[in-house]
């Protein structure tokens, strides 16, 4: 790494968390050293129709994370540090190979923690032959400043808007600011990521792929229909036309495997909402809320209890086989070679 890239971490405020922990010699709030480590990568077929078009979404999940949701799917990832360390010329490797598969883009899942890193490596990619979209999948939960070091190498912005409420925040994050920085965050990705589209054909069907813009995403909490409401006021305010708004249905509790103590912080944590599946009568309400507000771009998810897809990234296949074709593993290195 060389010396400008070492400052940023040496006492690190990449995120608002502004731990000060000098990342060269320990792991920060994010749980991460200065270092890229990458749990798996491969084409994901369950993102957005506009980022999954015909070929998936490649998807590249990164250890660590500035929020550390108390829910997290991915908590293996996010809180226990699954993965392991890859160089710059190794994940170009995986861009490209992500690209030669037939990617549609590459999804950089939970980066926030590395931006200066992942830009680095972004450009020797670009470079090195990556000429399709990079989209910037995140918790929202990101320094705008940072962010500018992201000009000109990412294209696509996925950021979640989690909740408007600081006291959620601070029990299920573990911070108050959450809404402040989130929505900082957004403004400054619908500024530099205007919505940019083509039309694609394969067998005869064509699709819309997005080449540019911010898909917004917010997770709905079961009991917690307020809060929507609240976030989605706001994203009608700031975002309609500019973005497209990702409305998710598909809360599911996890089946956490942790220490008896972290098992109890969980569950305080979680005990600030109903934690369960989404009811018909909540579903029916979202889509009440989704008529209101009139959105110009907005994904709905149809209401299932289906709870296969949730990702196990002890596994080659994190995903169900329908939903995901993986080509990493940082257990192996590349898939079938």
């Amino acid at each position: 790494m060389n010396a400008e890239l070492i400052e940023f971490y040496k006492s690190c405020t990449q995120c608002p968390r502004k731990c000060g922990v000098d990342r060269t010699k320990q792991g920060g709030v994010c749980g991460e050293k200065a270092e890229l480590k990458i749990a798996s990568a491969g084409l994901h077929f369950g993102e957005e129709p506009p980022v999954t078009v015909f070929g998936g979404s490649g998807t590249i999940f990164f250890t660590g994370c500035t929020l550390r949701c108390a829910f997290c799917q991915n908590y293996q990832i996010s809180h226990n540090g699954t993965g392991r360390e890859v160089s710059r010329d190794e994940f170009v490797r995986i861009c490209l190979t992500l690209q030669n598969n037939g990617a549609e883009n590459i999804n950089l899942v939970t980066p926030s923690h590395n931006i200066p890193l992942i830009a680095d490596a972004l450009k020797a990619a670009k470079d090195g032959g990556l000429c399709i979209p990079v989209a910037w999948n995140s918790s929202g939960y990101e320094s705008a400043e940072l962010l500018e070091l992201l000009k000109g190498l990412a294209d696509i912005y996925l950021p979640d808007f989690k909740t408007f409420d600081s006291a959620a925040g601070e029990k299920l994050f573990g911070v108050k600011d959450y809404p402040e920085r989130a929505k900082e965050a957004v403004l400054w990705m619908l500024e530099n990521a205007p919505l940019k589209w083509t039309e694609k054909e394969c067998g005869g069907e064509k699709k819309q792929k997005l080449l540019s813009g911010v898909i917004i995403r917010h997770l709905f909490l079961p009991g917690r229909l307020d809060d929507t409401f609240k976030v989605l006021s706001w994203l009608k305010e700031n975002a309609d036309s500019r973005a497209l708004i990702s409305l998710m249905s598909q809360y599911t509790p996890v089946p956490f495997k942790d220490s008896p103590a972290v098992e109890q912080r969980r569950k305080k944590a979680l005990s600030s909402f109903e934690n369960r599946l989404v009811s018909v009568q909540e579903d029916g309400d979202l889509r009440d809320l989704i008529d209101a507000f009139d959105f110009e771009y907005l994904f709905y998810q149809d209401l299932s209890d289906d709870t296969s897809w949730l990702p196990d990234f002890t596994r080659l296949q994190p995903f169900s086989n329908a939903l995901a074709k993986p080509l990493w593993h940082y257990s192996c290195g590349f898939i079938g070679k």
